[in-house]
Parts: structure tokens; sequence; C-alpha cells
């Protein structure tokens, strides 16, 4: 369930442009699912755009080219799942954004106009028609509940739970895998009476 906002400088993008990042950056969205281009994978690949007026986008006390090269100003947060990725998988999506608002925007080189942020959201924190989803829910309606991927999350949870049941967190907190909440509350102190 990623998401992408991309922010950029108004004037940046025609609707032509838009529309062809737009399609790029869904398609980075679906390589991150691992590949997932099923109805479920393309449900979750959710991408906003926001342009910001020149006076209204300062860097390095500019808001001219000063310190900005390539296609102009651009800074994409991604939200991600928390224990989605690993280090490799990150810096490959830092590169596909690249690459996407490069080939959008005719650059061939965006570095120097472009950041990217990876926010990783806490597990239990996503939700959806007021429900809460769970990365284990997400892996299953985008059709990628097996293979390395969901194994190296789960490796990274079971870690996690040991971690929190060894510092005595309660049972009750939040962060963790529905299938690996047994395990917290097994090893949880007894409540206060």
């Amino acid at each position: 369930m990623p998401i992408m906002d991309v922010r950029y400088a108004a004037g940046t993008l025609d609707a032509a442009a838009k529309a062809d990042l737009a399609a790029r950056l869904t398609d980075v969205l679906i390589r991150m699912e691992g590949g997932a281009n099923t109805p479920g994978g393309r449900a979750f690949a959710w991408v906003f755009f926001t342009a910001f007026a020149t006076d209204d986008w300062w860097i390095g006390g500019h808001t001219d080219g000063t310190y900005v090269t390539g296609p102009g100003k651009f800074l994409v947060n991604i939200f991600i799942p928390e224990g989605y990725m690993n280090v490799t998988h990150k810096n490959e999506v830092h590169a596909w954004v690249a690459e996407a608002i490069g080939g959008a925007t005719g650059c061939a080189d965006p570095a120097g106009s472009l950041l990217t942020v990876l926010n990783e959201v806490t597990e239990g924190n996503w939700g959806d028609g007021g429900q809460p989803i769970s990365l284990e829910s997400i892996a299953k309606t985008v059709g990628q509940d097996g293979g390395p991927r969901p194994a190296w999350s789960r490796a990274y949870f079971e870690a996690k739970a040991r971690a929190m049941v060894a510092a005595g967190y309660p049972s009750d907190t939040g962060g963790m895998l529905p299938s690996l909440r047994p395990r917290l509350q097994k090893a949880a102190p007894a409540e206060p009476a």
C-alpha cells in the first residue's frame, strides 16, 4: 500500500507531463509491491500532486533556480508499511522515482532538483474504510502473500516481537502483525487490578 505525494514547482509539469509522470509513478508503485499488477495492487497505488507557487518554495534562501538543477523542484514523499523493505529495496525505489521524473520531464539527471523521502508507517496505522488493515492483509489483497519479501517482513516482525517481549511492552501495544500479537499476550505481565 505505498502512496506517493508529489510536490513540485508550479509550471514544471503541464497536463501531459503530469499524466505521463502519474503513469510512470504508478508503475513504480506496482514494482514496489513486488510486481502486483493486479486489481488489488492497482487499487493501492495512489499518487497525489501538489503544485507550489514559486514564492512558496525556498531552497537555500532562494525561490529561483540558484540551488536547483534539472527539471525544477520536486519533493516526493513515499509512504510504505513498516517492515516492508530492506535497504536494497529502498535504494531501488529512490532510483526508480528519479528515473520516472527524469523520463516524464525529459531530464536525463534530476539530481539537485529531486528529494525522495521514504516514510514507514507503523504496523496498525493503515486503515481503509474506517477499519485497520495490516501488512499481512495488504499482501493478500495484492496477491503477494508468498515469496521472499513477505518472508523478509515476517522475519523483521518476529525480531521486533522478541525485542518487545524482552523489553516488557504491554500486550496491547500496536506495531505488530496480527498473527504475532499472541506472542506479546503470552509474555505480557498481568494487568493491574
